[in-house]
């Protein structure tokens, strides 16, 4: 779409297979953000992206100089793009603010979703929609993610009056009428924390949560997740303001997660979880448990799905790490990146994808070069179902692998016990990306609820722990210091055994193994021997052929 010849620089707009004033802008990861880069490769590629407006990663630095141009111009051409009027009482659109560093950070920056809702357009919404459960839930929603990361409201406020209402149900089996109940009671929360109404007018929703996207960059987790990886602290994130699309809609929408090749294994096809009726932070914050492809998405999207996973993946030439939405029967993606993977997974894949033809050999020896034999080994149980051996749990793996550690219950705990020469696993009632600095140190993960593609799960993974989640016949006392599992208690400082393998919580220490990959091992051995042949330098080790 043309846009005026004072398009502001630093600010995109992806909208179909065109983008705005392109010459204006640093069209690459660095300026606009990996997400923002990637999305727009997915709208020029023809798949289904709803319209989205890029405020650019210099405004980290100062991100208030951006709220007058987001005013005057970005706004209006992604209203133009979308087909709505943002505030407006009978057309409203609205909008998730989204962070997207140029670097992949799982979970460590933050989303508002819905922004826009307000007493004022909830009655258009309800005359677009004809669905009075979806826009109270939706209204709901930002609420409470206003309040959590906008005002600074503890979320567990909001969560406990949620629960009053549910009374042990799922918060998507509340009716409207509790949705709407509990948006007055979210509002009286909102006033009582913070001493000020929630903000009415849609205007200021927007610039407080882009300023807030913006103030996420330099967050505690963030910042340990940079050291951790050896990020610049300077590249800053973009933010992104797109359309909304809704997975809360009803049985034919949802929300979804996943990959186009399995991150553990690295098995072709596609890897995802999905919740009904849902919107995508159900998903991929840890608080609630998601099933995979048996889940009830309406069978057309999964293969258009399918499709879109075989063409992004010969795209960028990588698996990819996806995020959509189901919108009464419709699908619509949201993220694409390079999936992070286990040692294994990386292997396979790289081997997989050369041998596809998507990938030549130098590409698959890049991606494989400084694996470890350690990495292409499976830890087992020694003895599987031995008498002695009591499981207290089961719960979804999440990763490969069996480690058997000391429990420990919250990140600082994880931290003193490991300096003090200690293995340690972490025990959470909700995987949590808060938890970050006690996940590098821990050997594995254990949690009550999250799902597979929870941030914290992708996380875990790719730092190679063992991780197990939605452990629903766990309970965490955090004042007693001690798990649950039926009449069973095991104390803080007791030993339980994460066993990724088959997916189980086993008592004490258990006897383990290490066994190669021989298969893998071969298929590498003969892509390094060929480099060989072809006269690069090649080294063996310990069975096996290592490129430097």
């Amino acid at each position: 779409m043309k846009i005026d010849t004072q398009w502001p620089q630093h600010f995109y707009l992806i909208a179909g297979r065109t983008s705005a004033q392109e010459e204006k802008g640093d069209i690459s990861p660095q300026g606009m953000g990996a997400k923002a880069y990637n999305l727009r490769e997915m709208a020029n590629l023809g798949l289904p992206v709803p319209p989205a407006l890029v405020i650019g990663t210099t405004y980290t630095a100062n991100p208030d100089a951006c709220l007058p141009l987001l005013a005057t111009h970005g706004m209006p051409a992604l209203e133009v793009a979308a087909g709505g009027i943002f505030g407006d009482e009978r057309r409203p659109l609205l909008v998730s603010v989204r962070s997207g560093a140029p670097v992949s950070m799982p979970g460590m920056l933050e989303t508002l979703l819905n922004v826009g809702l307000c007493d004022r357009t909830v009655s258009g919404l309800l005359r677009q929609t004809g669905n009075p459960r979806m826009v109270w839930d939706a209204y709901r929603r930002l609420v409470a993610t206003f309040g959590s990361v906008v005002a600074g409201i503890p979320a567990a406020h909001f969560e406990r009056l949620t629960e009053d209402v549910a009374q042990g149900r799922d918060e998507r089996q509340l009716d409207f009428s509790e949705h709407r109940a509990l948006v007055r009671s979210y509002l009286d929360c909102f006033l009582s924390c913070t001493g000020q109404d929630f903000p009415q007018e849609p205007q200021a929703q927007l610039h407080q949560a882009v300023l807030a996207v913006f103030r996420s960059w330099h967050q505690a987790k963030a910042q340990a997740y940079r050291k951790m990886h050896g990020l610049d602290d300077g590249m800053g994130t973009a933010v992104m303001v797109q359309q909304m699309v809704f997975g809360n809609a009803g049985l034919r929408s949802g929300a979804g997660v996943g990959f186009t090749r399995n991150p553990v294994t690295g098995v072709p096809g596609l890897w995802f979880d999905y919740l009904r009726n849902a919107q995508g932070e159900d998903v991929v914050g840890g608080r609630r448990r998601a099933l995979g492809q048996e889940a009830g998405m309406p069978p057309e999207c999964l293969t258009q799905l399918e499709e879109a996973a075989r063409l992004l993946e010969r795209h960028f030439q990588d698996m990819q790490d996806l995020e959509f939405t189901v919108e009464e029967g419709c699908l619509y993606l949201l993220q694409t990146r390079a999936g992070k993977r286990s040692g294994i997974a990386r292997a396979r894949i790289a081997l997989d994808l050369q041998e596809e033809g998507v990938i030549d050999r130098d590409a698959a020896l890049a991606q494989t070069r400084d694996l470890t034999a350690g990495e292409l080994s499976h830890t087992r149980l020694a003895v599987k179902d031995a008498p002695a051996m009591q499981v207290l749990a089961r719960a979804t793996p999440a990763s490969a692998g069996v480690v058997s550690a000391e429990v420990v219950l919250d990140a600082d705990s994880a931290r003193r016990r490991a300096a003090a020469g200690a293995m340690v696993v972490l025990v959470r009632a909700d995987a949590e990306t808060d938890d970050i600095e006690g996940l590098q140190v821990a050997a594995g993960l254990l949690t009550c609820r999250g799902a597979r593609t929870s941030h914290a799960a992708v996380v875990a993974r790719q730092l190679g722990k063992v991780c197990l989640v939605g452990c629903e016949t766990m309970q965490v006392d955090l004042a007693l210091r001690e798990l649950r599992f039926g009449n069973q208690v095991i104390a803080e400082g007791a030993y339980l055994t994460l066993d990724a393998e088959g997916g189980q919580v086993i008592s004490g220490v258990a006897e383990l193994v290490e066994e190669p990959d021989l298969q893998l091992l071969s298929r590498l051995q003969a892509l390094r021997l060929g480099a060989e042949d072809a006269g690069e330098g090649c080294i063996r080790v310990a069975g096996w052929a290592r490129v430097d």
